[in-house]
């Protein structure tokens, strides 16, 4: 009997899979996507301070399709999407696994706004899909709802450390007790990572992250497009590796060259693997199949 019901989750779990990257693609190939491959195998992956790479060979394992995405939108391709594997060293956890599906797209002339419309369509076709009740959306922006719950505005006073703690303590929670899409927008400038920073204020990084019932699921961008801004950060990333005492990769100058030739752009990934817990009504990464190498046990 536990066979018979083990062997009953699998193929439910797989079935559901298919169905769900099916929707997914059928919703980019309607709207005029191309659909790309990149490389999962590259010599200089995306810096960001914390986030690692893990190491293949004299190279590395991607962490995110971004850089590449970047360099075919340069040659004026305006709509891509992919769905692919990506990895990172270290991230063990419930809604953590160092191999995860990421879905990754990008559009031309557009911003982190249309990002949001778009997710918000296919989470919609999604629920119909499953038969599920679209969820209510609110969108909170990251000032909003730090003084709301905190007292604290992380905007013109921050501290990288207590605004972790709290989005962790604080704010997350309150997310997991709202339900529903939420919507956490416009981040303090020096949470921008490759994000451009808001023409109304600088102090602003036109970036949001979704939750659906307390769970972050997708992070979108209104792409950063400057060479000298993105060189500076990436910079500046590098010292604060070096300070925690992490590996220091090397600047990829053809993206870094590609972004001349990118007018504008909005840029959005979202998590397969955490999409399908909340379609499953699970709540950890071990519940899905194929997880035997870094179960996380806690």
């Amino acid at each position: 009997m536990l066979i018979e019901c083990l062997r009953d989750d699998f193929v439910k779990y797989l079935e559901i899979r298919s169905i769900l990257l099916n929707v997914i693609r059928d919703f980019f190939l309607k709207n005029n996507f191309i659909e790309v491959e990149t490389p999962i195998i590259i010599k200089n992956p995306c810096i960001e301070d914390n986030i690692d790479a893990i190491k293949c060979s004299n190279n590395y394992l991607r962490t995110s399709p971004e850089l590449y995405h970047k360099r075919i939108l340069s040659s004026g391709i305006s709509k891509i999407f992919e769905i692919g594997k990506c990895f990172r060293d270290k991230e063990i956890g419930k809604l953590h696994h160092p191999e995860y599906t990421m879905l990754e797209w990008y559009r031309l002339n557009s911003n982190y706004n249309i990002m949001l419309d778009d997710i918000s369509k296919i989470i919609e076709i999604v629920c119909n899909e499953f038969n599920r009740e679209v969820p209510p959306k609110k969108i909170f922006s990251v000032q909003e709802i730090f003084k709301k719950l905190t007292n604290w505005d992380p905007i013109y006073s921050f501290d990288k450390d207590k605004f972790n703690d709290l989005l962790v303590s604080v704010v997350e929670p309150y997310f997991k007790k709202t339900k529903g899409l939420i919507f956490l927008k416009d981040f303090p400038i020096e949470l921008a990572a490759l994000s451009k920073s808001s023409d109304k204020n600088r102090k602003l990084a036109e970036r949001w992250e979704l939750y659906i019932d307390g769970i972050e699921i997708a992070n979108a961008y209104s792409e950063l497009t400057d060479i000298n801004e993105q060189e500076s950060r990436f910079i500046e990333c590098q010292k604060e590796r070096h300070k925690q005492g992490k590996e220091i990769y090397q600047i990829d100058q053809k993206f870094l060259q590609s972004l001349s030739l990118i007018p504008s752009a909005g840029g959005c990934a979202l998590g397969i693997d955490r999409l399908l817990l909340w379609i499953l009504n699970k709540d950890s990464l071990n519940d899905l199949v194929f997880r035997e190498v870094f179960k996380f046990h806690g």
